[in-house]
């Protein structure tokens, strides 16, 4: 089966996301999420919800806690849903109920309900890479994860910020600058290949 998933990289501070689950697994997702959008708008609601989750929410004050049961209220004005409870009956219901609201769905290690993976990100600054299996082995993901955290120098953030500087001080139009840029990083890459032993 062909990966026909097309890669995005959202604000997530401009959206409303709801997180539907207070235990292990909503903490992995909403510890996940705020890594990588530290600002980013959570609601999240869960029956006894683990204290390490309202720590990490006390850090974060975009992130709101509803200590209770799921309603379907509670979707009104979301965009984005991420479903985690450990009811997996509660999950499809509440997927159902999102879908027929027309709202973006993650349901927690159910990839047939989802309507978006959380893949594994690399960030090196600026630099942010996404890993996606399709849903097929976040472990897998996690590795590569680790690979280019490795692999990748954490002065490629410096670099990143040079290049701007570069392109904004390049004279005369985009097709110009693409061809001066390309040049530029085709240079980089061929030194870093060289470097290899």
């Amino acid at each position: 089966m062909a990966n026909e998933l097309y890669p995005i990289f959202i604000k997530a501070d401009s959206f409303n996301i709801l997180i539907v689950g207070g235990g292990k697994v909503a903490l992995e997702k909403l510890t996940f999420l705020l890594k990588s959008s530290p600002s980013a708008k959570v609601t999240l609601v869960g029956k006894g919800i683990k204290e390490e989750i309202k720590t990490l929410a006390h850090k974060h004050t975009s992130v709101e806690l509803i200590e209770r049961g799921f309603f379907n209220e509670d979707l009104t004005e979301m965009q984005l849903a991420i479903i985690a409870t450990e009811d997996h009956k509660l999950n499809r219901l509440i997927q159902k109920e999102a879908k027929e609201r027309g709202i973006l769905v993650n349901v927690a290690d159910t990839p047939e309900l989802c309507d978006f993976y959380m893949g594994s990100i690399v960030t090196k600054g600026d630099l942010k890479i996404g890993i996606s299996t399709n849903g097929r082995s976040p472990t897998i993901a996690k590795r590569l994860r680790e690979f280019f955290n490795e692999l990748l120098p954490d002065e490629l953030d410096d670099l990143i910020s040079n290049m701007q500087l570069i392109r904004n001080g390049i004279d005369g139009d985009f097709s110009c600058k693409v061809k001066t840029l390309n040049k530029l990083t085709k240079d980089l890459v061929d030194t870093q290949k060289g470097s290899r032993p």
